[in-house]
């Protein structure tokens, strides 16, 4: 016959694996409990099994073993943890991905019932169709004011029917409808809602950040500074660009109103005076950037034109002497 532990013992058992945990790991997912069973909890813990351990306790004993660690160890990075410890809630310490263990977490999600009292989760719609229900039931549909006919000689539901909103407590009549239509509107979890992070503390949705993501943010970033250190004038490595072709076009302003010269300022000068020289340059531009086989063209046209001058030249006459 096993021995039964006194509560000392099972504390002080769950001070140790506590403590070895937080030697062991360094990534801790902080998950809400709320209506989660027992065989739920242990289908979690078998999928997780091999790089993550799911640890659920009192949150007073949960704080208490933390902060006699932080003293034995001087690590007071594990504290942030006590602050997060508010309701039902667990602790996943694990050594793998923190996004693949929330998505693994994420599957293992049970339907439930609408019970009395219950604040909805979700949005809870009865869908139209057929309710099989006998047609003695029609008044149980009218005091929740959804419209229905007799089809069949069964119950059948015309339009759908927003029947409990997000926030709202599950009345009696709700609850016996959805349980008569086998309706199962809720389902229940680990819901992660804090990731530690070798110290840091953040948002599970941080976790759905990808690369992209990141860049963006970072030039946003990146734009700001350079737009903060513009308006006061204060020189950043985001800035300097943006300062060194402003300078450069004051000077080219100055070159342009003076008769101070150099060699780009006299360029632009040149087509300050003569406009004309904007239209030659752009065709000039575009020729240069052209197929080659346009630049081909002009040559075959001279090879074409040869043969005729020497055919004129031969034959005493050109078409050109006066």
């Amino acid at each position: 016959m096993a021995i039964k532990r006194t509560k000392a013992e099972k504390k002080i058992a769950y001070d140790k694996k506590l403590c070895s945990l937080l030697d062991e790991y360094s990534k801790v997912l902080i998950a809400v409990a709320d209506n989660v069973g027992s065989t739920q909890l242990q289908e979690i813990r078998k999928g997780l099994r091999g790089d993550s351990i799911v640890l659920m306790g009192k949150n007073t004993l949960i704080r208490r073993c933390i902060k006699v660690h932080a003293e034995k160890t001087g690590n007071k990075d594990y504290l942030e943890l006590s602050n997060l410890l508010i309701g039902n809630v667990g602790l996943i310490f694990t050594k793998g991905d923190l996004k693949e263990v929330r998505e693994e977490v994420a599957k293992y999600k049970v339907g439930a019932p609408a019970r009395v009292g219950l604040v909805a989760p979700v949005d809870v719609v009865v869908p139209p169709g057929n309710t099989g229900l006998d047609p003695s039931q029609t008044s149980f549909f009218q005091v929740l004011n959804i419209p229905t006919k007799i089809n069949k000689g069964t119950v059948e539901i015309i339009t759908p029917v927003e029947l409990i909103k997000k926030g709202d407590k599950v009345g009696s009549s709700e609850s016996a409808l959805l349980a008569k239509l086998g309706i199962r509107p809720f389902s229940y979890g680990l819901v992660i809602s804090n990731v530690y992070d070798s110290g840091s503390v953040f948002s599970p949705e941080v976790l759905d950040l990808t690369e992209e993501d990141l860049m963006d943010k970072f030039a946003c970033g990146v734009s700001m500074v350079a737009s903060l250190s513009l308006v006061i004038s204060y020189p950043t490595m985001a800035a300097a660009p943006h300062m060194f072709l402003n300078a450069y076009k004051n000077v080219l302003a100055v070159a342009v109103e003076t008769d101070y010269s150099y060699p780009h300022a006299d360029k632009i000068k040149e087509y300050l005076k003569d406009p004309s020289k904007f239209a030659v340059a752009a065709p000039v531009a575009a020729a240069a950037s052209g197929s080659g086989g346009a630049a081909a063209a002009p040559k075959e046209e001279e090879k074409k034109d040869e043969p005729a001058d020497e055919s004129d030249e031969e034959m005493g006459f050109s078409l050109f002497d006066d």
